[in-house]
């Protein structure tokens, strides 16, 4: 029997949850995402790879963050449309809860294996879709935000609702390397 002792390892509580998604993992969204909808970017800073990238491609992109007093769990801007962000992990169950609840398009970044649990059986109501990839995504961390964390030791998916054509969706990810830039 096989053990991961990365998985194992890894730092999977709120100390953890500061790993910031590099530019190629939000290109695939792209491909869904609707030109005339206001996203909603609620965990981000202004140079969040989401914010830069989204409003560079010709988006409407509102972002929120706790830093700037807007907690996602009690703060939604007046008008948007779809929800879209890749947020502290040790929160999931708590922010996938929030977002069924606004009742509208949502695609989050989690690990893969945050398809199973009770928990979520329960969020989810067979109502979830999936953009999976082909290859984990290397985060940026504090630490490092000129290049990527190499060999992470989980996989990475969008959890979407009414976001995408089908159920489950593979896109290729097409790894290159841009820094964040940030204050």
């Amino acid at each position: 029997m096989a053990i991961n002792i990365g998985y194992l390892t890894c730092d999977r509580t709120s100390a953890g949850d500061e790993v910031f998604t590099p530019f190629y993992a939000i290109e695939p969204l792209l491909e869904f995402l609707p030109k005339d909808k206001i996203i909603w970017c609620p965990f981000d800073e202004e140079w969040s790879a989401y914010y830069q990238l989204l409003t560079e491609k010709g988006y409407k992109v509102i972002r929120s963050s706790l830093k700037e007093g807007q907690d996602f769990f009690e703060y939604e801007p007046d008008k948007w449309d779809i929800l879209v962000s890749n947020p502290p992990f040790s929160k999931k169950n708590a922010v996938l809860k929030r977002a069924y609840a606004l009742n509208k398009p949502f695609a989050l970044l989690l690990p893969v294996n945050s398809i199973q649990g009770k928990q979520r059986y329960e969020i989810f109501k067979n109502e979830i879709q999936m953009l999976v990839f082909d290859s984990r995504v290397d985060y940026h961390t504090h630490n490092n935000m000129q290049t990527y964390t190499k060999g992470n030791h989980f996989g990475s998916a969008y959890f979407c609702r009414n976001f995408l054509p089908t159920k489950l969706e593979l896109r290729r990810l097409n790894k290159y390397e841009r820094p964040l830039k940030t204050a």
